[in-house]
């Protein structure tokens, strides 16, 4: 990218971990003009597209069926799928109005979505205006939450018995779903579940008739690996949220996936979701998404993503295992003592001076700092999300100027 006095930055985060395909791809910009050439608004409550029908029959043969319908659409869109489910039941579940989320995480910043989000510092403003109807429970983060002395067995055991407890205590006939990020992101900073977690979790919402809601705003579409992050595990959720990478932001886009238990629930039902916005399912914004994704098809680019990044967290080991404030992992980098795990002290704002000095002229990298890894104030983590067609050369650069950056603002402290 080039800013306007012609300083040049290498993007390392996609944005906001969103450009897959970098920019500037002409063919996916050709499929875009087409389409408004072609037609480029019509109401989804009027009349469907092609583009809107391609791009859906796509998502669902994606997950080979296991998720039957999309909604390409917004917001807190999943949060009201999941309580019209309970009263489209026969027997109406009227009682179901609660969420269960974790805390830290990160959903949205629209009111519903950060009701159930656990991030502190975009909650706080916005307190008194978010829903009581939601509880949050730990997450699955390993390098603070699991006990020296416990496998990943018992530790996932822990958190189920947390879960469960929660469901109890407020009810379990009153919650809707449980929803977490199989990957969480800005929250914590790329940090995954341990083996067995999701698997666990959605073992204790099926015990209680609740379902999951699986967010993969973020690290869906590619970005973990495969298309879908819940496949690593075949952990299926009852509703997905996708995002991001699904149109690499060539376009706004974004769509929920459902099972196909809600969708014959609500067929015999109503027949609708009753949830309508004016640019749900907008010509433009398929066609973007579909071009993307089928330019990841044709290109083998998961390949490439799951070979550059074992080669990118093999270049942040070789680089940062030994740096005494750092704690490397694929794709992150924690901040802090090492040996105590105590993070700096929030007034540094330690992260965001690593951003901004990633930005200086003699630096040009782009760098995703980020706040409140521990408790939702402190802990400071970097993220790096390049796109899927990275080579080994950009990411030798990446990792050598994030080096030089990092010492740069150490030696200031």
């Amino acid at each position: 990218m080039t800013n306007e006095d012609g300083t040049k930055f290498l993007d390392a985060t996609g944005g906001a971990a969103v450009s897959c395909l970098g920019h500037g791809n002409e063919q996916v910009a050709q499929i875009i003009k087409d389409q408004m050439d072609q037609i480029s608004y019509c109401h989804s409550a009027f009349f469907s597209t092609q583009v809107a029908e391609d791009l859906a029959k796509l998502l669902v043969d994606s997950t080979e069926g296991k998720l039957s319908k999309v909604f390409i659409t917004s917001s807190e869109a999943a949060l009201k799928l999941a309580r019209q489910f309970f009263l489209e039941l026969p027997t109406p579940q009227t009682e179901r109005t609660r969420f269960i989320a974790r805390l830290p995480s990160y959903h949205g910043t629209t009111l519903g979505a950060l009701s159930v989000g656990g991030h502190v510092q975009r909650r706080e403003p916005f307190k008194p205006l978010l829903s009581k109807n939601v509880s949050h429970v730990s997450p699955c983060y390993a390098y603070r939450g699991k006990r020296d002395s416990e496998s990943n067995a018992e530790y996932v055991a822990r958190l189920s018995a947390e879960l469960d407890a929660e469901f109890q205590r407020v009810g379990p006939e009153t919650v809707c779903a449980f929803i977490a990020e199989p990957v969480v992101g800005a929250a914590l900073g790329c940090v995954p579940a341990v083996p067995g977690y999701f698997r666990a979790m959605k073992a204790v919402c099926e015990k209680h008739g609740a379902l999951l809601i699986l967010d993969e705003i973020m690290s869906g579409m590619g970005r973990s690996g495969t298309l879908h992050a819940w496949e690593q595990e075949d952990v299926v959720p009852d509703i997905q949220t996708i995002a991001k990478g699904l149109g690499g932001g060539y376009a706004p886009v974004s769509a929920v996936l459902i099972n196909d238990s809600i969708v014959q629930t609500m067929d015999k039902g109503t027949g609708q979701f009753r949830h309508g916005q004016t640019y749900q399912g907008h010509p433009v914004s398929c066609a973007a998404a579909f071009a993307v994704q089928k330019t990841i098809q044709e290109q083998s680019l998961l390949e490439n993503v799951r070979t550059m990044g074992a080669y990118l967290e093999t270049q942040l080991k070789q680089r940062f295992a030994s740096h005494p404030h750092g704690r490397y992992s694929r794709e992150r980098i924690v901040l802090g003592d090492k040996a105590t795990k105590e993070p700096f002290d929030p007034k540094d704002r330690l992260s965001y001076r690593i951003q901004e000095k990633g930005l200086e002229p003699e630096h040009g990298v782009s760098l995703y700092g980020c706040s409140g890894t521990v408790d939702g104030v402190k802990g400071d983590h970097l993220m790096l999300a390049p796109p899927n067609i990275v080579s080994e050369e950009e990411i030798d650069i990446i990792v050598a100027t994030l080096g030089n950056v990092l010492k740069e603002v150490f030696a200031s402290l």
